[in-house]
């Protein structure tokens, strides 16, 4: 992949033969941008492995530390920090950190949280990653001020919380409500975000992946079944696109993650709770921590709180997995 261009995005000349061209406004969306992550890139390719990977090895490349360990928010102490610093070359340019969105039609290889891969297809998913240098007053809660962020924008709040479309899967999962779903809603796009020392400071890359189209059937004529369901844009709106999508996302996203560095979570807290999936919802909880009981929402740091066995517990995201119970 090409390094970053300095001023206005860029789209890629060559598109995958299998679709018909996308229009990105690479240009346009740079303009937009550009105020609220000054000097940031916008890059739109036709194909490739992982946008996420691409941009934590550019920031390796540039932290001098190919081997830089990539880690979970907030999961990189002080002393790897510090170890990463003095291994770092001096006199790197600050334009090494500027921010960068980068557009992929079609990933190769995509992930998800706990390793878990992300199919996307041209023209029927949105996959992006965004790049910026982060310093925030704290990391928990950083996936559900994201997810506020792509929700609000894609699904503006209804009257009611039981009039949004759009719900949130703690820790981060965007699902379209469905009551005739056993589990009460179907799986429409995902986020993982990674971090990685460049020097002193946290490069921090926002992975996003959100289903725009209906599936392709499979060979067999049916496409394979998910346990959590499969849900698009079209279902919100029958013209969604994937660049539509990317114009109506890109904005209120950076804007969130700079809210969110100066204030953390809990300017988000009450959004996300208008929209949270799990609350009041029988759930089981694996990965380090086990147990089932039902969940009563997230607190200030964004911990999700479940109550089991008479005792109300914080569950981090970590390596968590949390399940819902089927609606009754």
């Amino acid at each position: 992949m090409a390094d970053a261009p300095d001023a206005a995005g860029v789209d890629s000349p060559t598109l995958h033969p299998a679709t018909r061209p996308l229009h990105w406004g690479a240009e346009a969306l740079w303009e937009q941008l550009q105020p609220v992550l000054p000097g940031i890139s916008v890059e739109v390719v036709a194909r490739l492995d992982s946008t996420n990977t691409r941009l934590l090895e550019r920031a390796r490349h540039v932290g001098g530390d190919r081997d830089a360990l990539v880690t979970r928010p907030g999961a990189l102490d002080d002393d790897i920090a510090s170890q990463a610093a003095e291994r770092t070359p001096l006199g790197r340019r600050a334009a090494d950190l500027a921010p960068c969105l980068l557009v992929a039609e079609e990933q190769t290889a995509g992930r998800g949280r706990l390793g878990r891969g992300w199919v996307s297809a041209p023209g029927r998913s949105l996959t992006f990653s965004l790049a910026l240098p982060m310093a925030p007053v704290q990391w928990g809660g950083l996936s559900l001020a994201v997810g506020v962020a792509l929700a609000d924008a894609l699904d503006p709040l209804a009257a009611s919380p039981a009039a949004t479309r759009l719900a949130l899967k703690w820790p981060n999962d965007l699902w379209l409500r469905d009551a005739a779903s056993p589990a009460g809603g179907r799986k429409l796009g995902g986020i993982l975000i990674e971090t990685v020392a460049v020097g002193t400071q946290r490069m921090m890359v926002v992975g996003v992946g959100l289903n725009v189209r209906p599936r392709e059937a499979a060979a067999s004529g049916a496409a394979t079944p998910l346990h959590h369901g499969y849900a698009c844009l079209q279902e919100l709106s029958p013209a969604a696109s994937a660049p539509a999508a990317l114009a109506a996302v890109a904005v209120p996203l950076a804007q969130t993650l700079k809210r969110f560095e100066r204030e953390g979570f809990a300017p988000f807290l009450d959004a996300f709770t208008r929209r949270d999936l799990l609350r009041g919802r029988g759930v089981s909880v694996s990965g380090g921590l086990e147990l089932q009981g039902t969940a009563e929402g997230v607190d200030a740091q964004g911990a999700l709180l479940v109550r089991a066995g008479g005792a109300c517990h914080r569950v981090v995201s970590g390596e968590a997995s949390v399940r819902l119970a089927a609606v009754p």
